[in-house]
């Protein structure tokens, strides 16, 4: 397997609009006034499904690097409570924070040291290649949903 091929593959899909919108799209010019907004018949908030999105990418990134890391509690933990609102600060500090570890999983890929089909250390016979996948795979399905809100909301193009 060539593996320059492969890793410029997953930076492609994680990073780049194929078969689906960009992160920076989705989120670009969300109005303040709508993160916390509910739409009608809609389970989540634009806050609530970024802020999952942070959450679980945070925890597949650090569960791939980390050994010791201690995964949230499912689902209570992965999602925002209900009654929580986002402030512009919170929504930016999500936003920067998911960004920034968006950049780690990057740099994992493009990491020639590690063989990414090569099982994780303490990873219960997971490879870095699934979870790089994983990672990719979520946030794509909650990324249509943020669009789908957006629309809903009246806030998307």
């Amino acid at each position: 397997m060539d593996n320059e091929v492969l890793r410029k593959e997953l930076i492609n899909l994680l990073k780049e609009e194929q078969a689906h919108v960009g992160i920076e799209n989705a989120i670009r010019g969300v109005k303040h006034n709508l993160i916390n907004k509910r739409p009608e018949n809609e389970g989540h908030t634009l806050w609530e499904l970024f802020e999952h999105m942070r959450i679980t990418q945070e925890d597949i990134l650090r569960y791939t690097l980390d050994t010791s890391w201690k995964s949230p509690s499912w689902p209570d933990e992965y999602w925002p409570k209900p009654t929580d609102e986002a402030t512009q600060e919170k929504w930016d500090k999500s936003v920067r924070s998911f960004y920034r570890d968006f950049q780690e999983v990057i740099k994992l890929v493009e990491n020639k040291t590690i063989d990414l089909t090569s099982q994780i250390p303490g990873g219960e016979g997971r490879t870095y290649l699934r979870e790089i996948l994983l990672i990719a795979d979520h946030n794509a399905y909650h990324l249509a949903q943020i669009i789908l809100t957006r629309k809903l909301l009246g806030d998307w193009k």
